[in-house]
């Protein structure tokens, strides 16, 4: 992997679609993970303006921690950062108030946790319309393409993906490249949609590396049968992922009507 020139490459990209989109520069969610942090320091190499917005709902301590550091080392390293913290935990809790809690405790827990991330896409789009600037997604390839791993119209509602062609292995080597902060490098990777400490692979039941192995095997034309023990778990997982979240990463579906009833 040539890191410095896969950096350059993407900040050129950004800078270009930006100056095309005559925009001002980039809006940003920063959650203290490694996706969020590589993205904004690809975002500010460009030189334009990138603003790094906090959207707690009820968040993890280490995770609002480690989202601090990160824009604290941002903004000494870059002058053309600029933060703000938008609480939204009261807008979140005024919201349950208007809508039943009645049903699966599951169910509903993960309703609401997809509700956190709308939220936080419409406080993004909102500070992209008053300053000219693009809502810059986080994405990477084996959540974006893969497993479809991120919540329709909440993270995955962007302008653009700078690192949605990337792995999340291929994440991590270009945060070492750009001297993400430890804290997050270390940290265990975690979508934060549950105000607690649960993990992504916690929830998935897999790891990024195997997850990452599955694409692969899909792309050769592999099967479940070829496989077996751990595996063939993984494979399995992907492979209900894949298809269970397929609404995600296709085209919305359009109603096409037959020119002969026109």
């Amino acid at each position: 992997m040539q890191t410095e020139k896969i950096t350059q490459h993407i900040v050129n990209w950004l800078a270009t679609y930006a100056k095309n989109a005559r925009v001002n520069g980039f809006v940003i969610g920063i959650s203290g993970g490694i996706d969020s942090a590589v993205t904004s320091i690809l975002c500010a190499k460009t030189g334009l303006k990138v603003l790094c917005v906090e959207m707690p709902i009820h968040q993890s301590e280490s995770h609002v921690s480690r989202a601090k550091e990160h824009i604290a080392f941002l903004k000494e390293h870059y002058s053309n950062v600029h933060d703000i913290e938008t609480n939204l935990t009261p807008v979140f809790e005024a919201f349950k108030t208007k809508v039943p809690l009645n049903g699966k405790t599951d169910t509903v827990n993960m309703a609401l946790a997809n509700t956190r991330a709308r939220l936080r896409m419409t406080t993004l789009y909102y500070f992209a319309g008053l300053q000219g600037l693009l809502v810059a997604g986080t994405g990477n390839k084996i959540e974006d393409f893969g497993i479809g791993f991120y919540t329709k119209y909440g993270d995955g509602g962007v302008d653009l993906s700078p690192i949605a062609d990337l792995m999340k292995t291929e994440v991590y080597t270009l945060g070492a490249f750009l001297n993400v902060p430890k804290s997050i490098m270390t940290a265990a990777p975690s979508d934060g949609l549950f105000g607690d400490a649960r993990s992504d692979e916690d929830q998935i039941g897999a790891s990024y590396p195997e997850l990452e192995w599955a694409m692969r095997m899909t792309h050769l034309g592999k099967e479940t049968s070829e496989f077996s023990g751990r595996e063939k778990v993984v494979f399995d997982i992907y492979t209900r992922l894949n298809k269970m979240n397929q609404h995600k990463m296709t085209a919305i579906p359009v109603c096409e009507i037959p020119n002969k009833l026109r």
